[in-house]
């Protein structure tokens, strides 16, 4: 398994769905943020007034606690991913093509059908995929803006190792 090629595989999740990650990524980042700051713990106010006015017993003052600091790395990690993911919905959404033309460049060719939003092709090992390219980050490379016509066959490259990620090629497009 070429570890570029499963690279481009999982980043072409959020630039194949550019519309829905700037949405997912947008709202969920600054809660992200938030649960990953080291004041976030429940009752970490309330317990810093009661530390400040001297109104617990020295027995209960707080340890270093492991969970917490596991919690927030992991919650860290996931904003980071999330940022990522914002960013490159955004590049998707303008029209850059971020793993369209690795994809392009290194993908095994066989023809599929287009119907409406969705791809049908099968890969050299027999599988059949059915995938989407949907309006807003369509799965078309190098000219994003060809006309497709439904039902029309088409040329498309997919990366042999993961064949969701896939491009139309739409300079062997019929004319």
């Amino acid at each position: 398994m070429n570890p570029l090629d499963t690279l481009m595989w999982l980043v072409n999740f959020p630039a194949s769905h550019g519309y829905a990650m700037v949405f997912i990524a947008g709202f969920s980042i600054l809660g992200l943020f938030a649960v990953s700051a080291r004041g976030a713990t429940p009752g970490g106010s309330l317990r810093a007034i009661r530390e400040r006015e001297g109104l617990l017993p020295l027995d209960t003052r707080p340890r270093a606690g492991i969970g917490g600091t596991i919690v927030r790395i992991v919650f860290r990690v996931l904003a980071f991913v999330m940022l990522g993911s914002l960013v490159i919905g955004i590049l998707s959404l303008t029209g850059v093509p971020v793993t369209r033309a690795y994809i392009y460049d290194n993908g095994r060719p066989t023809t599929a059908t287009i119907d409406g939003d969705w791809v049908t092709f099968t890969t050299a090992e027999g599988v059949e995929y059915t995938l989407e390219s949907n309006f807003f980050t369509p799965a078309v490379y190098p000219d994003r803006d060809a006309y497709l016509p439904s039902g029309a066959p088409v040329v498309v490259r997919y990366l042999p190792d993961h064949p969701q990620a896939f491009v139309i090629d739409s300079a062997q497009t019929p004319r």
